[in-house]
């Protein structure tokens, strides 16, 4: 049932990335992946948010079908790898850097932000 879970919650998230990228990429007109990078950052204040609420509790579901599952099709480090090899080989470098640097940066703080933002409308 768990690996059932985990290939639905896998699909929507893959599925909700695509779309939600596509959106974002294709109203923007710069080197910059702002599709891909928007989605890692809102997957990893996702993630925070689930990893507050759902570490609380006992094994249970929906822990697999939303942080392995849902959040796990969602996010693209894959795609994140991808795309700063290409900026990396057309030689946009500070385009690189920034990406790079803004998707780990501001991805943890993403993190951090979600558990505390959980941890805050709970209490």
């Amino acid at each position: 049932m768990k690996l059932v879970l985990i290939a639905l919650g896998g699909a929507l998230g893959a599925v909700s990335r695509f779309v939600l990228s596509s959106l974002i990429q294709s109203n923007n007109s710069s080197d910059f992946p702002f599709g891909t990078f928007s989605v890692n950052i809102l997957g990893c204040l996702f993630i925070g948010i689930a990893w507050a609420g759902l570490s609380s509790q006992e094994q249970n579901l929906w822990t697999p079908f939303v942080m392995t599952g849902i959040l796990g099709g969602f996010t693209t480090f894959s795609t994140f790898g991808l795309e700063s090899i290409q900026l990396w080989q057309t030689g946009k470098i500070t385009t690189l850097v920034a990406y790079v640097l803004l998707s780990n940066i501001v991805g943890l703080l993403a993190v951090l932000f979600g558990s505390k933002l959980y941890e805050s409308l709970v209490k």
